[in-house]
């Protein structure tokens, strides 16, 4: 480790004295803090070209007041215990402070935005939660993930040492082009696919691309929140268009040229759950020809279709070149990988790639090699069908649950996911007040804006919906999770 200290040679201070005032000054301010280990004398001499007898008299110095301690074993450090002064010296005198004068001439911050929470800051309080897009930890493959990184790591080379290609490992990017040609009826190049970190990125580079202050975007309404809160952040201005149980109202789409994007979730809608059906897919796709608008297509959890099969994606239907497609191994792997891909049409390639490798000059090397051999070798199919299979009769004891306390329920969104979508019996309290009963019991279920969605303002469906995921939820956790709402909304109503 260097530290960054630098000596006067014509100074009327010693350079032993200013070595030893400049490392104390370090210590006192927490820049070195207890416990960290202090360069050997021998190379901080020739990191500051001084004689190594220089450095040792400081260190001597410091080690006699107790601000270093030393050990055979463990070298120089940092004393664990510091003087007592240094608390006082710790808080900076008035001195050391930024003239007011100075900071109001300070450059003020230009970016405005919003952040969406995906973390629950009340977890601690919550035992069984329906968090929605949450995976179950013991779903993760880890053995064969393991074996994979030893693999990889073993043939490395300058995989990790080098700078790669910013869009991402050609061998994924091929691996992500077979799978989702038979799984989403896409064709395409892999030159067309661009490697990301998850689908926060991939909206990032679609706006950097296409919105500026007043761009017109349509979204559904409601929406994801993530989505809506980086196009707000460029500066769109937004035209929602309602969902029913067939998806997007296509026939209330803006008939207009100067909408520059659509973002849609046309597989399972978020939050509501609705699959936009072929005919207003077709619809939709002749809308944007006409007008000249991008469609972004989120297929954010289409790996999980319980009832049917699924209907070949928007880019598998484009014949404009219209269609943004968004994937993410976030809901069917794990969110902590932070991998997904954009596939764009030929026209976006190129600005695209400058802007991927603008902002981080492509993902990191080791995952990107082990998630292409993952799918390449038949793993990840394996993996889908078998977390199919578990989503399934987690979706079901759910519903079932539900149906046991509740009677007859208005459910959506039943089709695939991760989640459902309960719409509130007159009866029972507001979503907002469901959400406060279940977690004093423990219990986390959600109100569309806190599962992430947005819809512009109020809207009476919000009040009277919740959103609810079963997928990292066991079948014993799920019945107790309802069980004890029914139990703490019979106790308040009194049923």
């Amino acid at each position: 480790m260097q530290i960054p200290l630098k000596l006067k040679h014509r100074s009327h201070q010693t350079l032993q004295n200013q070595l030893f005032d400049q490392i104390r000054n370090l210590i006192l301010s927490g820049k070195l803090r207890p416990g960290m280990v202090m360069p050997a004398s021998r190379i901080l001499s020739e990191q500051l070209g001084i004689s190594r007898n220089t450095v040792m008299l400081a260190y001597e110095r410091l080690i006699a007041e107790d601000y270093l301690q030393t050990q055979k074993a463990a070298g120089t450090y940092v004393n664990l215990n510091l003087p007592i002064d240094s608390v006082v010296l710790k808080t900076p005198n008035q001195s050391s402070k930024i003239p007011t004068k100075i900071y109001k001439k300070r450059h003020p911050v230009l970016f405005e935005g919003r952040a969406q929470k995906l973390t629950n800051t009340e977890r601690s309080k919550i035992e069984i939660d329906f968090k929605v897009g949450r995976l179950d930890p013991n779903s993760f493959p880890v053995k064969i993930w393991r074996r994979l990184i030893l693999k990889h790591l073993d043939k490395s080379g300058g995989g990790i040492t080098e700078y790669r290609d910013p869009t991402g490992l050609m061998a994924l990017r091929k691996a992500i082009v077979n799978h989702l040609g038979p799984a989403r009826g896409i064709s395409v190049s892999p030159d067309q696919i661009i490697v990301v970190s998850g689908s926060q990125q991939a909206l990032n580079i679609i706006a950097r691309l296409l919105i500026n202050q007043e761009s017109i975007v349509v979204t559904e309404c409601p929406c994801y929140q993530g989505a809506m809160y980086v196009f707000e952040s460029y500066g769109a201005k937004f035209c929602p268009i309602p969902v029913d149980h067939h998806g997007l109202q296509t026939e209330k789409l803006p008939n207009t040229t100067i909408v520059s994007l659509a973002y849609v979730t046309p597989s399972h809608q978020y939050p509501l759950g609705a699959t936009l059906s072929l005919k207003r897919r077709v619809q939709l796709l002749d809308w944007a020809g006409e007008t000249g608008a991008y469609l972004i297509e989120d297929d954010y959890d289409s790996d999980f279709r319980h009832n049917g099969s699924p209907l070949t994606a928007l880019a598998g239907l484009d014949p404009y070149g219209c269609v943004i497609y968004m994937g993410t191994v976030s809901k069917s792997i794990g969110a902590g990988l932070r991998l997904g891909y954009l596939v764009l049409p030929e026209v976006l390639v190129t600005p695209a790639k400058t802007v991927k490798a603008l902002l981080d000059n492509g993902n990191p090397w080791l995952d990107q090699a082990v998630l292409a051999d993952f799918i390449a070798n038949g793993s990840y199919a394996r993996h889908l069908r078998q977390i199919r299979r578990t989503y399934l009769r987690r979706r079901d004891c759910l519903i079932a649950a539900l149906k046991s306390h509740f009677g007859k329920v208005s459910l959506s969104g039943l089709d695939g996911g991760m989640h459902i979508v309960w719409h509130l019996p007159s009866y029972l309290p507001t979503a907002a007040e469901m959400q406060e009963i279940a977690q004093q019991v423990g219990v986390g279920i959600y109100t569309l804006e806190k599962g992430g969605a947005h819809d512009f303002g109020y809207q009476e469906y919000s009040k009277h919906t919740l959103v609810l995921g079963y997928s990292s939820l066991d079948e014993v956790q799920i019945q107790e999770g309802i069980n004890r709402i029914t139990k703490s909304i019979s106790a308040k109503l009194k049923l």
